[in-house]
């Protein structure tokens, strides 16, 4: 298992386990937005919400694609920090939250044109 976490984590100290696993709680909770947005788009799609079925595929398809992104930055962001704390080295930023919040809000934006008309 050692060798495991160093080809992964490379160098450094076993940080504080709290640390550790407040860690696997933020990797965590990015997983389930990523899950969220993929319910979305399976709700979008399966309700059949009074949108052209275009329209409301492409939404589907761009939700389930940013819930699969927010997934996969979820594992890097873990890794990341990890590999910081190990070494001692600040956090890394977050680059995966202003993803989030841009293509979302231009989601509500383009939903809610959408549905005003």
């Amino acid at each position: 298992m050692a060798e495991r976490a160093r080809r992964f984590l490379g160098s450094g100290s076993e940080p504080d386990p709290r640390f550790t696993l407040a860690n696997e709680r933020t990797f965590l909770a990015w997983i389930r937005t990523g899950l969220a947005l993929i319910a979305g788009a399976v709700a979008l799609e399966g309700f059949g919400v009074n949108l052209d079925e275009t329209v409301r595929g492409t939404l589907a398809a761009l939700l389930i694609v940013v819930g699969a992104v927010v997934a996969i930055g979820a594992g890097v962001r873990w890794l990341r920090v990890e590999q910081a704390m190990r070494e001692g080295r600040p956090l890394p930023f977050p680059t995966i939250i202003p993803f989030l919040i841009i293509t979302l809000v231009l989601a509500g934006v383009i939903l809610l044109v959408l549905v005003m008309q």
